[in-house]
């Protein structure tokens, strides 16, 4: 089942949630559309320093290609490659722009279409809504584990060391 991630516009004065109409619903996964016309995708989706980075790396190749006396079919690899890897990341670029714009990510949705998406989000998101819940406060959880807390998951083992040296210290 596709997963999507759903964005919230940046909050323009005290209300938070005054604009679900708003909301984008990203899609990830690979895109087809982004595989097949890539640059123009990248306008169409107004994803502008992505599609000057396209511009800028695909320029850079081709003279490198042409300084390099590369063949046809090595440059139709490359620009393949290219191609298999903009289809790849088209939704990671589009919520990395999204979050340069200061939107904010209120959710992720499992669900078979985006209409579905969109049902299975607003559902949820009502019968929250009532409540101290705050969609744009994302939850980190706790801090990530360190290795100087006994307690946490990564802490060094006490007492005897499994594998290759039994006794800390020992010269191997």
């Amino acid at each position: 089942m596709p997963v999507y991630t759903v964005h919230a516009p940046p909050a323009e004065g005290t209300d938070v949630r005054g604009a679900p109409d708003r909301f984008v619903f990203v899609r990830d996964g690979f895109s087809f559309w982004a595989f097949v016309f890539g640059p123009l995708w990248l306008l169409y989706q107004r994803l502008w320093l992505a599609f000057a980075g396209y511009m800028v790396l695909s320029i850079a190749l081709e003279v490198v290609m042409t300084l390099l006396r590369v063949s046809g079919g090595t440059r139709l690899t490359v620009m393949v490659v290219i191609a298999v890897l903009m289809g790849l990341e088209a939704a990671s670029l589009r919520r990395w722009t999204l979050s340069r714009r200061k939107w904010r990510q209120l959710d992720v949705v499992v669900a078979d279409d985006r209409e579905a998406a969109e049902r299975r989000f607003f559902d949820r998101w009502t019968t929250m809504r009532g409540t101290e819940f705050d969609p744009l406060a994302v939850d980190r959880g706790a801090p990530p584990p360190t290795r100087s807390v006994p307690e946490q998951p990564f802490a060094p083992p006490r007492g005897d060391i499994v594998g290759l040296f039994p006794q800390p210290g020992m010269p191997r």
